[in-house]
């Protein structure tokens, strides 16, 4: 190092120092957290307990939310000189012009990250007593990290480049519209987007997801921050290269960047006893099981010595094996709320719907209406009183009024017949109620 480069780095070391600690860029890091944590905590009954689902609302919130409040940000910190009129007092400045202009963006970046990281740390925190299956994606906090990274140089180099004082709130609105539309889009180019929605309860990326993606987004930005500042800006190709040649990967690779998570569609079973039909559910949704069983209890006990009574109820099972039936589905927010099951009547009479309702056209059924008739409100019967609830769409039913009448064994008899026409198409076949 020779006598003369030593002061500029001092001063370069002083000036990073000095931008971390005030102007915008502390704010910057606040902002970020809190534009994350808010939209979050009110829809935390949705990602409490999944760790997929905690990451893919932090990284739709990160890209849609966070992403253009960081390129406003670090736009206005590059206007700064022009705001105030010092643009030429740089060009006496020792230190080169990208020297400068990483000097000045990076606090905004590393702000960002930081607020960031904090709304991670919050959210992961929240949902960590509520999962029992599957782990955070580092892959996924990689990339969300190197997009907010990059977005905030291309601000940067924005807000140098465009005097307009009102670059950086247009600018902001233009990056949430081109990180939002492509997700409406069909072709595998959406997934370029940081925004693109992937269901992370149910999947995970692949192994080089990570540094494709980073290579992508962070591509672009070096591209951008070099052709700028850069004494020589043939260096730019380098980095775009590379951009073009991992997103090209991406377009290539489409859905495939994400492969089933084996944690999460594993499925556990309860314990078979003689008489209780066992349950099986995902794993994730294991410490709900009990629940599920005692909301199950009442139409289990209805149903115990019907002939061809299910034995075993299974989660997410389009297609069900003889003696099996499929359970009302319920997730993280749409009918369990943090280790709780929210309405377990409401689980109990859908478990109900499912067993009885037929997958039949209504071309199939034939053209006497009468006759359909008899057998919704037949079926309306069998679920009230299976579930134990009040029927809505046949209150005070005469259907349910003769079933419940009827003596028990005369009621299994005819609830055995009723099971065994569920495959059928045909009215005529479901016996008289």
């Amino acid at each position: 190092m020779t006598g003369s480069e030593a002061p500029i780095r001092h001063q370069a070391h002083t000036a990073l120092w000095a931008e971390l600690r005030r102007g915008i860029a502390p704010w910057t890091g606040l902002a970020v957290a809190l534009t994350l944590l808010v939209p979050l905590w009110s829809k935390a009954p949705q990602w409490q307990g999944s760790w997929g689902e905690t990451q893919s609302q932090l990284r739709s919130a990160s890209a849609l939310l966070a992403g253009p409040l960081v390129a406003a940000a670090a736009c206005w910190q590059g206007g700064r000189e022009h705001r105030r009129r010092t643009a030429e007092l740089l060009l006496s400045v020792p230190r080169s012009r990208l020297a400068q202009a990483t000097t000045a963006a990076t606090p905004i970046a590393l702000w960002a990250a930081a607020g960031y990281l904090f709304a991670l740390a919050v959210a992961f925190a929240a949902t960590a007593p509520y999962t029992g299956v599957g782990s955070p994606s580092v892959s996924i906090v990689a990339t969300d990290l190197g997009f907010l990274l990059s977005i905030g140089f291309v601000g940067f180099v924005v807000g140098r480049l465009v005097r307009w004082r009102l670059i950086a709130p247009v600018l902001a609105v233009c990056a949430y519209v081109g990180l939002g539309f492509p997700d409406y889009l069909d072709s595998e180019a959406r997934f370029l987007s940081p925004a693109q929605s992937v269901a992370l309860e149910v999947s995970v990326p692949v192994w080089w997801f990570a540094p494709v993606l980073v290579a992508w987004t962070g591509g672009i930005a070096v591209t951008v921050l070099l052709a700028y500042a850069a004494r020589r800006r043939c260096l730019a190709v380098v980095p775009l290269v590379l951009a073009i040649a991992a997103g090209t990967l991406v377009v290539r690779t489409g859905e495939d960047l994400y492969r089933d998570d084996p944690s999460v569609a594993r499925k556990v079973c309860s314990t078979a006893t003689p008489g209780t039909p066992q349950i099986c559910v995902h794993a994730s949704e294991a410490p709900v099981m009990p629940q599920m069983s005692e909301a199950l209890t009442g139409m289990f006990s209805r149903l115990e010595g019907v002939p061809g009574a299910p034995v075993r109820y299974v989660d997410s099972e389009p297609d069900p094996k003889d003696g099996e039936a499929a359970l009302a589905h319920v997730s993280r927010g749409r009918g369990i709320t943090r280790d709780e099951l929210t309405d377990p009547g409401a689980y109990a009479s859908e478990t109900a719907l499912g067993l009885v309702n037929r997958d039949c056209s209504a071309d199939s059924q034939g053209k006497d209406r009468r006759e359909a008739e008899r057998v919704a409100r037949t079926e309306d019967a069998v679920i009230s009183w299976l579930s134990g609830e009040d029927s809505i769409w046949f209150p005070n039913s005469p259907y349910l009024a003769r079933l419940k009448a009827m003596p028990d064994a005369d009621r299994k008899v005819w609830l055995g017949r009723f099971l065994a026409t569920l495959k059928s198409c045909t009215p005529a076949e479901v016996p008289v109620l």
